[in-house]
């Protein structure tokens, strides 16, 4: 008659993990029972991360002269209630002794019970444990076990059940004996008998109300102990009515037709009792499952304590296995009364604080799960709940905030004209395109004078119109990457700055040459001119437009975004497609320059009066600087940085070539026009 356990050990988890209470102190009996509790309960521990921070076994009786045991074992128990383990949720599996133990444990660890804070926990009692007293004990209160949380059979009054209790007289039955023991245990009085002196204000009149008595000597409501048997009374007088209903064998009528209940076995009552269903007078269903268990589950009830050594219980929950899997329990915490250390606010049972997101756990060695360190969580990952076991990455487009408690949406970025470095960057390379125009304008304009004539002027302005496109094609670099711009701006920059080298490396090896044809009886000399300028430029610039070419059909750049680079922005940047064919064309182009410098290096001392290798020694050589410092910049610059210092290296080695070369020229032509004449050029040989 009483409803399977193993529902009461899934609330008890549940209430648990309703609460957050991790780490919790186990009060069991000491016998069969407590031993098959603790297996159970730690087989459901185990599953939903909940410790037990101590065991505690609780004697089944003591007797008076084992004082030295009992002290013993109450100072034991009392060391939980004041050692700060951190547990203030209790659990306790025992019977109506345990409580009388839990007391005698209040009463030697603090006599004066002036330390009574200490007792503030939260008390989980399974269905075992009631709460009456008798005797010495009936002026004990239970102010220890204020707010405790109870878990009870699930019970509901019969109908009349309240009016029937108040009306309940100790002289209605004179043949029972226990109504009359009980009305002088409960109002501690005594009935006067024939030749017995009574008691000075000690009779029992008969009149005593009930409800006057406090809860812990009477409950006027029907407990769950009390339903058990109600309904167990109704059970087995169901069955005996289905057995005389019955034609079967078993009936067996004496003389007056009656079935002679004192030859009936109670095995006999079984079948009948498997097919019991009915309605009780609390207008509730009686059944037994296919375990031959009655269906039901508990309530879960709060006790409220009073000063005058009453209290009240209040129902707030319940565990009900035949409803829906997962709506089984239910509780209602606006109704919990907790104790008063609390101040109404939730008790905190864990074994260390908790977690906080952006924090992970860590556990601690040699100590149980449920004990464990918080450590924050790496760059780039969150944790976004309490008590996390471990942190997770932000999705590709959201990164971690500075307290790893959240991820934040990336801002898209690139490299555009509105931000300061693209505009500066471009305004620098409008200049210089201006300032290369200005100086090609120059060149034409004074095309018939010596300085000009002297340098192969087809040469001059070829590397003049390939210097302006360099800085040009900068600005392919900055605004957004679309698919045009990716696919031009990389072969375009290579093939514009192999022109412009070729151009330098055919100027340098011209002047090498021109002044070998001054040595008598040299065989080349026919070859110096403009064939041989001509054929350096085209074949070293189609070398490089044949790479980029070869690039643009196998593997060419497109328009990607990465969201791994830089931790707070998604950039947009052009993915070059093929890394490989890229450092291609850097190195050959820087071939070319490394040529070109060793060749004006050899020619720079020839005499001449418009000489260029000097010139192109050091613009070759800032060229190189410029370049060589490029690809560990490069590599170790992220998102658009990476960009801007491609920009930078473009405008700084054309500015080079176009400072070194053509500045000491453009001195000469506008400044000082008399050094620009062929008698000065005679004179100066």
């Amino acid at each position: 008659m009483v409803p399977n356990e193993a529902p009461q050990y899934m609330g008890i988890v549940r209430l648990l993990r309703h609460f957050g209470w991790t780490w919790v102190g186990l009060f069991v009996v000491n016998d069969n029972t407590g031993e098959h509790f603790l297996q159970t309960l730690e087989q459901y521990f185990s599953r939903n991360e909940i410790c037990a921070a101590f065991t505690e076994r609780l004697p089944q009786q003591a007797h008076m002269y084992e004082w030295d045991i009992i002290y013993d074992i109450a100072s034991n128990i009392y060391a939980h209630f004041t050692d700060d383990n951190k547990a203030r949720t209790f659990i306790l599996y025992g019977e109506n002794l345990t409580i009388t133990w839990l007391k005698t444990v209040m009463f030697l660890g603090d006599p004066a019970n002036k330390n009574s804070t200490v007792f503030g926990k939260v008390w989980i009692m399974t269905t075992q444990i009631d709460f009456m007293l008798t005797g010495l004990q009936r002026t004990w209160d239970f102010q220890l076990f204020q707010g405790a949380i109870s878990f009870t059979i699930h019970s509901k009054d019969p109908l009349g059940f309240k009016e029937f209790i108040q009306t309940v007289k100790p002289y209605w039955n004179k043949g029972d004996g226990f109504i009359k023991d009980f009305w002088e245990q409960a109002f501690d009085c005594s009935f006067p008998n024939p030749g017995m002196p009574t008691r000075a204000n000690g009779s029992c009149t008969g009149e005593e109300k009930l409800d006057s008595l406090p809860g812990s000597l009477f409950e006027m409501g029907m407990t769950g102990h009390s339903y058990s048997i109600y309904n167990a009374v109704h059970a087995v007088a169901h069955a005996l009515h289905s057995m005389y209903s019955s034609r079967s064998q078993h009936r067996a009528k004496g003389n007056n037709g009656r079935v002679e209940l004192q030859d009936l076995q109670p095995w006999q009552l079984h079948s009948f009792l498997q097919g019991i269903s009915f309605n009780n007078s609390a207008g509730e269903i009686m059944l037994f499952n296919d375990k031959r268990e009655v269906a039901g589950g508990f309530d879960i009830v709060n006790m409220v304590t009073y000063p005058n050594r009453s209290f009240q219980r209040v129902k707030v929950g319940s565990v009900d296995p035949s409803v829906l899997k997962g709506k089984e329990f239910a509780i209602n915490e606006d109704l919990i009364v907790w104790h008063r250390v609390f101040n109404q606010t939730l008790p905190v049972s864990v074994c260390n604080d908790h977690c906080q997101p952006g924090y992970q756990k860590k556990r601690k060695e040699a100590e149980k799960f449920c004990c464990y360190d918080c450590v924050s969580c790496p760059e780039g990952k969150i944790s976004n709940q309490k008590d996390m076991g471990y942190c997770f990455q932000c999705p590709e487009d959201e990164y971690s905030s500075m307290d790893r408690n959240g991820c934040i949406p990336k801002t898209i970025n690139f490299l555009s004209y509105d931000e300061t470095i693209g505009s500066s960057l471009a305004s620098v390379a409008i200049s210089f395109s201006l300032i290369t125009a200005l100086v090609l304008a120059i060149f034409i304009k004074h095309r018939d004078t010596p300085i000009v004539k002297a340098n192969n002027r087809d040469l001059t302005y070829t590397l003049l119109i390939s210097l302006l496109l360099c800085f040009l094609s900068s600005l392919l670099f900055l605004g957004k990457p679309v698919n045009v711009t990716c696919f031009l701006r990389q072969p375009a920059f290579g093939t514009i700055f192999s022109v412009a080298v070729s151009c330098v490396l055919a100027k340098t090896m011209i002047v090498s040459l021109a002044f070998m044809a001054t040595k008598p009886g040299w065989r080349m000399k026919k070859w110096v001119g403009k064939r041989l300028s001509n054929s350096i430029v085209l074949s070293c610039s189609l070398i490089q437009a044949s790479i980029c070419t070869l690039w643009l059909a196998s593997s060419p750049p497109f328009p990607d975004l990465d969201v791994h680079s830089v931790t707070e922005e998604i950039v947009v940047q052009c993915n070059e497609g093929s890394v490989a064919m890229f450092y291609c064309v850097l190195g050959y182009m820087g071939l070319l320059a490394f040529a070109s410098f060793i060749v004006a290096f050899l020619a720079r001392k020839l005499p001449d009066s418009f000489n260029e290798a000097k010139f192109i020694t050091f613009s070759m050589l800032a060229f190189c600087s410029v370049w060589g410092s490029f690809v560990p910049t490069y590599l170790s610059s992220r998102g658009k940085d990476m960009v801007a210092v491609e920009v930078f290296s473009i405008l700084a080695s054309s500015a080079g070539l176009l400072g070194c070369i053509f500045a000491p020229k453009c001195y000469i032509i506008v400044l000082r026009p008399e050094l620009n004449s062929r008698e000065q050029l005679r004179r100066k040989k």
